[in-house]
């Protein structure tokens, strides 16, 4: 017969010693071999962790805790036939420990975010004949859309950069790298003399844009314990809103200002200072140590003892502490099984092969789809939607920017809170098909709802709020945990190529395609295209809440 519950508490003299210590290095969960006290009745009334001999094994047991385990236990022999641990072991962590690994990584997507939201303000400074501080201020519109999206073409550039180099990198060094490249392009914006100098400084923002998207979610998922994952990267999401919202308080501040553009970008350049000393003092990813300890590039022993101190370090542990240990020496097992059969380090084109192409169909599609569902045109149209509401402040562009901006942050909010709770799956199930809805509200509105200006607001705040507790921050989640650690930084650049590649898709087509179709028309086309996201999202992308890299790894790309 089969009986489920908590492990048993018994004395390690009840084990194969041999084999509990080989079963706990090889298994994320509390080891148990065979169990000779069979007696359903004890089984039951037995504790959820078990006593060591061992003082270093028993302490380490004592700090972790596991979920259900599932006994099988032969009633006819009086022997249990196996002890199968589905288990995941939750590691004991402080909040404290794990703030500055989080902040300083995703102060990478404020800036992101900051840029976005600066822009709006500075286009409308810099065009200005009174305003803009300049005997340049008369743009083309060639010239001004390659200032606007200068840092999008800065960040596909990046993109293309760390694909071949992430791995030598490192996820710290890339971080530091991003810092230094927001920096300079922060302050070269704020004082150019000239045109040319403009575009090389929106240029060299946007490289540091494309190596923060890439290494933030990186090194906050190889590094944060595996229970909170979906909140911090989930929280990287809030502070790129948070950013947005920061460049349109500022643009609202420094928009009568002569010169205030370059206030608006120059604001950036502390954040970026401070990103690179805090990144400067964090230890590198130790998951990345022993990666290139797997692929040969040092000595395993001395690349498990930086991965022990770097994991101490991160989580505010003593010197001598044994659990980091135990951690490390789990995760080189669990790396040299996932690899024993191929080559130390993987290929060009291994991205596109078994596991790894799996994760990039699941990564890459959520953040192909977060863009071609038309989340820069529905709010490109904010505007317009909210002055046919009568919405007074909408005649302030500045103003009315703001407004979204906090509506956003309030949603990225409630997905922070709940994607750990919910799962990845029902936040994208719900707000997916919650943009395929708003998306055929707003087309039905423009077709024949004209009179009734609530149902585009209505609808507007819709997309916005839906968009938020789904793509905007889940589908970045997926992309930092989805990929084998073998080709996990190609597989990311790769995903932040497409991100950015089909922003730029959207943003290019857009006028041409609202000329061509009318606007009813081409939110139908959106909201068609987000009705094909759901049928994906529904068939195609897993559930991964709760689950450490390794056993996405193990368990959903196998």
């Amino acid at each position: 017969m089969a009986l489920t519950c908590a492990p048993p508490l018994l004395n390690l003299k009840l084990f194969n010693k041999q084999s509990l210590t080989h079963y706990c290095v090889t298994r994320k969960c509390n080891p148990v071999n065979s169990v000779t006290d069979s007696n359903t009745r004890t089984l039951r009334y037995r504790s959820c962790s078990f006593l060591a001999d061992d003082k270093g094994l028993r302490m380490s047991l004592l700090r972790s805790s596991t979920k259900r385990n599932s006994i099988k236990v032969g009633v006819s022999s009086g022997e249990a036939e196996s002890f199968d641990s589905e288990a995941t072991q939750q590691e004991v962590f402080a909040w404290s420990s794990v703030i500055l690994p989080f902040l300083f990584p995703a102060l990478g997507g404020l800036l992101f975010g900051y840029d976005i939201g600066a822009t709006s303000g500075a286009t409308i400074s810099l065009q200005s004949p009174e305003l803009s501080g300049t005997t340049w201020f008369n743009f083309s519109a060639v010239q001004l859309g390659l200032v606007v999206s200068g840092s999008l073409y800065g960040a596909l550039l990046g993109s293309l950069i760390v694909y071949p180099l992430a791995d030598f990198l490192g996820r710290r060094r890339e971080l530091i790298i991003a810092s230094l490249l927001y920096l300079t392009g922060a302050l070269l914006t704020a004082y150019a003399p000239g045109l040319g100098v403009l575009l090389v400084a929106r240029l060299l923002y946007g490289l540091g844009i494309g190596m923060a998207m890439h290494g933030a979610p990186l090194y906050i998922a190889e590094t944060c314990p595996s229970q909170i994952r979906g909140t911090l990267i989930s929280l990287k999401e809030l502070l790129i809103v948070l950013g947005i919202l920061l460049g349109y308080l500022v643009g609202s501040f420094e928009i009568n200002a002569v010169g205030g553009w370059r206030y608006m970008y120059g604001c950036s350049a502390p954040i970026a200072l401070l990103m690179g000393i805090g990144m400067w003092s964090l230890p590198a990813s130790p998951r990345w140590l022993l990666l290139r300890a797997v692929q040969g590039k040092g000595p395993l022993q001395e690349y498990k003892e930086k991965a022990v101190l770097a994991l101490r370090k991160l989580r505010g542990r003593s010197n001598d502490d044994k659990v980091s240990e135990k951690q490390i020496e789990d995760t080189v097992v669990s790396l040299k099984t996932a690899y024993a059969d191929q080559d130390s380090e993987g290929n060009f084109l291994e991205v596109f092969q078994g596991p790894s192409l799996k994760a990039f169909i699941i990564g890459g599609g959520l953040v192909l789809f977060q863009q071609i569902t038309g989340q820069p045109s529905v709010l490109y149209y904010a505007g317009p939607i909210l002055q046919s509401a009568g919405f007074a402040a909408a005649a302030d562009a500045t103003k009315l920017s703001v407004v979204i901006g906090v509506f956003k942050l309030l949603m990225t909010g409630v997905a922070v809170l709940k994607v750990d709770d919910l799962g990845r799956r029902p936040l994208l199930i719900g707000g997916v098909g919650g943009l395929a809805f708003s998306l055929l509200l707003l087309s039905a509105y423009y077709k024949f709802l004209g009179g009734f200006p609530f149902v585009a607001v209505a609808a507007l705040l819709l997309y916005v709020g839906c968009y938020q507790i789904s793509f905007g921050p889940i589908s970045w989640l997926m992309v930092s945990e989805i990929f084998p650690l073998r080709t996990r930084g190609k597989g990311i650049s790769l995903s932040v190529l497409t991100n950015f590649g089909s922003n730029a898709l959207v943003t290019f087509a857009f006028f041409p395609l609202k000329e061509l179709l009318g606007a009813d028309n081409l939110f139908l086309l959106f909201g068609a295209i987000a009705l094909l996201a759901l049928v994906f999202v529904v068939l195609i992308v897993p559930e991964t809440k709760g689950l450490t890299l390794e056993e996405i790894e193990s368990k959903i790309l196998k």
